[in-house]
């Protein structure tokens, strides 16, 4: 026998939600769950968005700083892509 849908006038299969009945979808995987994945989202983006061209050239841009030897322009960017880091490491200890 061939798996061909039924007949128009045929009522549908009970597993079918009726017609105007919300179906539950199952949550998206583009959205954090918990909490603690939320909290890692958005840490991460905050500090993403300070490596980004509008604060580096604004902010983070002081020539005549220096922290130990180096540039702060520079020493500010290790600090912020090390904290990228720790968010991710962090995030992949909880399994998140």
């Amino acid at each position: 026998m061939t798996d061909q849908p039924p007949p128009s006038g045929s009522p549908p299969p009970a597993d079918a939600p009726a017609a105007g009945a919300d179906a539950t979808l199952p949550p998206s995987h583009l959205t954090p769950r918990t909490r603690e994945g939320w909290i890692a989202t958005l840490v991460y983006l905050g500090l993403f968005l300070l490596v980004m061209p509008p604060v580096t050239h604004t902010v983070l841009d002081r020539p005549d700083v220096w922290v130990f030897g180096v540039p702060f322009f520079f020493a500010a960017l290790l600090a912020l892509y090390t904290g990228l880091i720790v968010v991710l490491v962090w995030a992949l200890r909880r399994r998140l």
